[in-house]
């Protein structure tokens, strides 16, 4: 039998090594990629779809823990969450930042988004130490000395505080080299280092100058506390001495390592 002419011949060749993509496609390994490159996109288009597009991630609710005085239903305000948006697109920053703009009393929150369908605000709230009489009320103030609220009626437990410097001699000059800011300071500072069982049972901190701070129980006791430095040293020396002599009427702790007590 004759042989494949010269023509046969090429045009098997021609046939057999075809274009470059055609002989790529053939192969298995450049179809896995292929495969795998569309399965990707499709994947992709998906997810952007369920988590943009379709209602199953969307904010419904909108859960507030840790409030105290406010309620719920103010922080939600407060926070402006976009209710029916993506649950993926919600700015937690602003809704943060948001409520502590508009709600003085919050010390801390923390905004989550709680999959699939709920953006949730967990507060903390400031706890007052010290109350600041004024013409509308009291001024509430935390143990940072933060002024965060007024309200019309004294909170129970919560001292308030009283500015007795005279306008002459040591009281006068402690005005003027400290200002009555600092020295309201030092008054927070003070009522954040009392006792739990002393603090509730203060009714006033009064302020004659910077190292001459007293403060006056519910029961007629008096306690002289002198300057807000060593706070803890003269609460734990407080506590000693208020068990040691529990008839005494009045207790100085101005020298925690010198405490002393009298009356009864």
């Amino acid at each position: 039998m004759a042989g494949a002419t010269t023509a046969e011949r090429g045009a098997r060749q021609q046939e057999s090594s075809g274009p470059p993509l055609v002989r790529r496609w053939r192969t298995p390994r450049f179809r896995r990629i292929v495969i795998l490159a569309v399965a990707l996109v499709l994947l992709g288009a998906g997810v952007t779809w369920v988590l943009y597009g379709s209602g199953w991630l969307r904010v419904r609710r909108v859960p507030v823990s840790g409030t105290r005085v406010l309620t719920p239903a103010e922080v939600r305000t407060a926070a402006a969450v976009p209710v029916g948006a993506p649950l993926v697109s919600v700015d937690t920053d602003a809704i943060e930042a948001r409520i502590r703009r508009r709600l003085h009393r919050v010390d801390t929150v923390d905004v989550v988004r709680s999959w699939p369908r709920a953006i949730s605000l967990n507060i903390t709230e400031r706890t007052p130490v010290l109350l600041v009489r004024e013409a509308r009320g009291f001024v509430e103030v935390d143990d940072d000395g933060v002024r965060f609220a007024t309200v019309h009626r004294a909170p129970k437990g919560v001292p308030t505080l009283e500015m007795t410097a005279s306008r002459s001699g040591s009281g006068a000059a402690s005005f003027r080299r400290f200002g009555t800011g600092r020295l309201v300071r030092e008054a927070v500072r003070v009522a954040g280092d009392l006792p739990a069982a002393v603090a509730k049972g203060t009714r006033t901190v009064k302020v004659r100058s910077y190292d001459a701070i007293s403060l006056e129980l519910g029961d007629g006791r008096t306690v002289d506390w002198g300057s807000g430095e060593n706070g803890r040293a003269k609460a734990r020396a407080l506590t000693a001495l208020m068990k040691a002599s529990p008839d005494a009427r009045h207790f100085d702790v101005s020298m925690p390592t010198a405490p002393a007590s009298a009356g009864s």
